[in-house]
């Protein structure tokens, strides 16, 4: 199966790199960057030496009819067209960007800056969250892969949408995100001088990613459920912890059985018995889940834990092709776990 990555140099294509090099189904043949065209890939990245894909050569411009499977690791504006000319070429696509995610194209200007002109493929991509969208992954031709804090999000919310037990109209969500989150662009806030022993919060009100959980809660519920979510940076490299608390009627056994009985098939979730660290979860595509009850308040606490890079970006991003292609979902994933070579 051969496979091109579109925007390969930044952190998640680095991290799809690294995944696809384990992948004994996959051929990488084509790495696109624009900054590093006609450059190795060993010589951008030194620790790729002596692994498979060492002498590739990073290109500009994109091979349209020579891939099966194309991922998509680029701004979204960009990722809206190429997603669109691969489409009609009958290519499965995978993309990182949040070009495709969100149904309700009227959302684009407000919270992305653009127009969506592609109403009928927006409608026909597929949000790629396996634990909710599995069936739907496995006939795609187009997987919008999820942002990083609405997968750590909605995993953690997914079994009480499902059933129907959030006695309220608005989910609080706290979550703290690695500095790599940012993407390799300069910043200031996230120079080394700036980020270290610090830590913020960011768009407080009007987060980009709010739509994009707000739209998969209703079509899970059928509710209009508003988040109330306030993201932080934290001064580590990568990783992300996600705090939801709703009100609920259940008894914390009940909840706690509740999110047992959901994801016990699932390969990729582990119900914790402790609040979950980002050092375990970190290099991999799991995702670490707390549930526990404030009895005082009737409060629900749920704890997520994932890597930002990983089960929020490039690894969910390679479960899916594993799905979409017909190889069980967990080839080659679950082996792959530790800090990653690049971020330790």
């Amino acid at each position: 199966m051969k496979v091109s990555i579109i925007g390969a140099s930044g952190y998640t294509g680095v991290e799809l790199i690294r995944y696809l090099s384990f992948h004994k189904d996959v051929e990488i043949f084509q790495l696109i960057s624009r900054q590093f065209s006609g450059k190795k890939l060993s010589s951008v990245y030194p620790h790729f030496t002596k692994t498979p894909y060492e002498d590739l050569i990073f290109e500009e411009e994109v091979d349209l009819d020579s891939g099966d499977v194309y991922f998509l690791c680029l701004p979204h504006e960009p990722s809206v067209e190429l997603v669109k000319k691969l489409a009609d070429k009958g290519k499965k696509v995978i993309d990182l960007s949040a070009a495709y995610r969100i149904k309700n194209k009227d959302k684009y200007p407000e919270y992305y800056g653009f127009e969506h002109r592609y109403g009928e493929l927006l409608e026909k991509a597929v949000y790629g969250l396996p634990e909710i969208f599995r069936s739907d992954i496995e006939k795609a031709g187009v997987v919008a892969n999820p942002g990083c804090y609405p997968t750590a999000t909605l995993l953690a919310l997914y079994p009480v949408i499902k059933e129907d037990v959030i006695d309220t109209d608005t989910v609080v969500v706290n979550a703290l995100s690695g500095i790599s989150g940012a993407g390799r662009g300069m910043k200031q806030q996230f120079h080394y001088p700036e980020a270290h022993s610090n830590a913020y919060a960011y768009n407080p009100v009007k987060h980009r990613h709010i739509p994009e959980m707000e739209d998969i809660i209703k079509r899970v519920s059928g509710k209009e459920i508003k988040v109330r979510f306030t993201p932080h940076i934290i001064p580590v490299s990568r990783g992300m912890i996600s705090t939801v608390i709703f009100e609920t009627n259940l008894k914390r056994e009940q909840l706690v059985e509740l999110y047992r009985l959901e994801y016990r098939y699932e390969p990729f979730i582990r119900i914790a018995s402790v609040p979950p660290q980002i050092k375990n979860v970190a290099g991999s595509n799991f995702c670490d889940i707390y549930v526990d009850l404030d009895e005082r308040t009737g409060q629900a606490v749920i704890i997520s834990a994932i890597d930002n890079l990983g089960k929020g970006a490039s690894s969910q991003a390679v479960q899916n092709m594993n799905i979409m292609v017909g190889i069980p979902e967990d080839k080659y994933l679950k082996d792959i776990s530790g800090s990653s070579i690049l971020f330790p």
